[in-house]
């Protein structure tokens, strides 16, 4: 019997210059590997659903946004359904991928999502969840991708009902979480140290 102990576990590596190279091969002017880059698009014309569009940055501790960044986001659509081999609730909309990816903007850092607004999902519990879309950050500097949540900052009663937003202790920092609407844009930008370092999830 071989012992378990044989293979030892590969030592974590931070998101080096390759991984823009590896994931958005488009974006580095590499063609032929994908006619668009996985993940650039999430809708289409017969997807159902509010439009909206999502824009972040990933900012440092000392304020400045990172400009070699790295953001999937994954969420449910109008219908509070995912786009997933376990979806067990119904069918979700063929017309929403239901996952993104985008880089950092060179120049400013900014990540820009074309989507839709997410429906309520149950939680463990059966309770309704609060609409969000869940966000991976990988960059330069970070070992381990960093897991958060953006929450909608026109959704206040859903939003005080969240069994999440209600498990974080220090309430200060549930507005680290929390998007701003302005038309039909919403933006969220994560802290990853400092005053208004936001709330990661250990996942």
């Amino acid at each position: 019997m071989q012992s378990l102990d044989r293979y030892k576990e590969t030592p974590s590596q931070t998101a080096g210059p390759y991984v823009h190279i590896g994931l958005t091969p488009n974006f580095c002017d590499i063609g032929g590997v994908y006619e668009t880059d996985l993940g650039a698009a999430m809708v289409n014309d017969k997807t159902k659903g509010e439009r909206i569009t999502v824009k972040s940055r990933v900012i440092d501790g000392s304020g400045t946004a990172l400009r070699d960044a790295l953001v999937e986001i994954w969420q449910a659509d109008a219908d509070g359904l995912y786009n997933s081999p376990s979806e067990m609730r119904g069918s979700a909309d063929p017309n929403f991928t239901g996952w993104g990816r985008c880089p950092a903007d060179m120049d400013t850092g900014e990540f820009v999502f074309e989507t839709i607004k997410p429906g309520r999902v149950p939680f463990r519990d059966g309770r309704p969840q609060a609409p969000h879309i869940s966000f991976w950050i990988v960059a330069r500097g970070i070992n381990l991708g960093l897991h958060t949540r953006m929450y909608f900052g026109d959704e206040e009663k859903a939003n005080a009902e969240d069994p999440i937003l209600q498990r974080i202790e220090h309430k200060v920092r549930v507005p680290t979480l929390i998007a701003k609407r302005e038309g039909n844009v919403y933006t969220f930008d994560i802290h990853l140290q400092g005053e208004k370092e936001t709330v990661f999830f250990d996942i």
